[in-house]
């Protein structure tokens, strides 16, 4: 059953076939939308600037379709077109991607198929991510995986109150964003979130930066200065790498969080505050307090919520999503291969890595499909996921995507011999590509 969408967009239809352009336009009509006729490239450009998304034949009289596609996009690089083709094979594919097409599809055309593609365009460009429950994602944070949902579901519930999180795991992982979840989802949304990064300060001016200082404090110390906490007032701060902060510090961190009172380094009264601490850590604190280089006392104090937040290698679902939000605001795209490659790895850096190793090929790419040359070697030289290995382990979406993903690069894009491969009917195929933003 064709969706129907809430209002009427304008899509225009571009075949120099009257019987095509046609079938094409009652199925447009029946599912909700407004379809406009062009018989050439030449009305195409013409058009261009009064749709809302471009069905355009790649074989045309006058200029072709991959012409009228290049100055389409360059007079209107955020409308989105449709190549409709019956000559187009996988290099035609590729050009056309390359051009500014948003996707192909061949002719005899599947109108299901169609629909299919135009929903997931205009209906859905800023689609939420899925979640568990009556929990809403922030269209900032990307959360696919079974793991980053329940990581945002303990996030949630734990901004409800004022309670000490403690994030947990390894370093580049997104423990920021979660943070910032924590934060924009509390009732202090309204006042300040101060990021400090406790590994990344001198010893020396760490007390300073942290609790302020009064004039003439020490040597250099001129004015007054207000601390991180200070600005944090009637909001959140954030203690990113917090096993870092020296232990000669940790009792006044301690004495603000059970009395909610600061004094300033070289001050003589006690300023009262209300600032939510959450905290952050890539190493394991329990042995730090064994060895004696944290306090017992502050550990379990900043440790009343503690998130473990999975590395990105346990949360493969989340690769592809983080990697086209990265990659869409400077309109590239990841070949079949390359996205294989990116699942593939391992990505001991976690979200940082890949952010670096998307930002390595935008540079290199020629054009805006990025391939696994355009990769720095790590994920370019990883081993293809393997049925049985760890990538495939555990989570029958990431089987799913994978299988599809192989199928669809030995057929070169070819729905209905990829559907063959698979033992599964091409609709069938069509509507898993929807779900698996592929």
């Amino acid at each position: 059953m064709m969706s129907m969408p809430q209002s009427k967009q304008t899509i225009a239809v571009v075949d120099d076939d009257p019987g095509q352009r046609q079938v094409i336009e009652n199925a447009l009509l029946q599912a909700g939308y407004r379809p406009i006729s062009c018989s050439t490239g030449e009305e195409a450009v013409e058009a261009a600037g009064g749709c809302h998304l471009m069905l355009l034949d790649v074989r045309l009289p006058g200029i072709s379709g991959l012409e009228a596609l290049r100055r389409i996009i360059a007079e209107h690089p955020s409308l989105p077109v449709i190549l409709l083709t019956a000559y187009i094979d996988l290099k035609d594919a590729v050009d056309a991607i390359k051009s500014g097409a948003r996707d192909y599809l061949e002719k005899p055309i599947d109108l299901d198929e169609l629909i299919v593609a135009i929903d997931d365009i205009l209906d859905s460009p800023g689609r939420p991510v899925g979640t568990t429950g009556p929990l809403e994602t922030p269209p900032w944070i990307v959360a696919e995986s079974n793991a980053m949902k329940q990581v945002l579901s303990q996030a949630a519930r734990a901004a409800k109150t004022d309670a000490g999180v403690l994030l947990l795991g390894e370093s580049g992982v997104g423990k920021d964003v979660v943070a910032t979840f924590i934060h924009q989802s509390s009732s202090r949304a309204d006042g300040a979130l101060v990021r400090v990064n406790c590994g990344a300060l001198p010893e020396t001016l760490i007390e300073s930066e942290l609790f302020g200082h009064e004039r003439g404090a020490f040597t250099g110390a001129d004015c007054l200065r207000k601390g991180r906490f200070e600005e944090a007032d009637g909001g959140t701060i954030f203690l990113d790498e917090v096993g870092e902060l020296p232990l000669s510090l940790q009792p006044k961190l301690l004495h603000i969080l059970e009395s909610g009172t600061l004094r300033r380094v070289g001050g003589s009264r006690e300023l009262t505050l209300d600032v939510r601490v959450l905290a952050a850590t890539n190493r394991p604190l329990e042995e730090a307090v064994k060895e004696g280089a944290f306090r017992e006392d502050l550990y379990y104090r900043i440790n009343v919520v503690a998130i473990d937040i999975p590395p990105l290698r346990e949360r493969r679902d989340d690769i592809l999503p983080l990697a086209e939000r990265l990659l869409a605001e400077r309109r590239l795209r990841l070949s079949w291969a390359a996205e294989r490659a990116l699942v593939g790895y391992d990505w001991p850096g976690n979200v940082r890595e890949l952010k670096n190793a998307l930002e390595r090929a935008s540079i290199m790419v020629d054009g805006s499909l990025i391939l696994p040359e355009d990769l720095p070697p790590q994920p370019r030289n990883a081993p293809p996921p393997q049925p049985g290995g760890s990538v495939l382990v555990g989570d029958m979406q990431t089987i799913q995507r994978h299988a599809i993903l192989e199928a669809l690069e030995k057929t070169g894009g070819n729905k209905t011999h990829a559907a063959k491969l698979l033992g599964i009917s091409r609709r069938n195929l069509v509507y898993k590509l929807r779900e698996y933003g592929l």
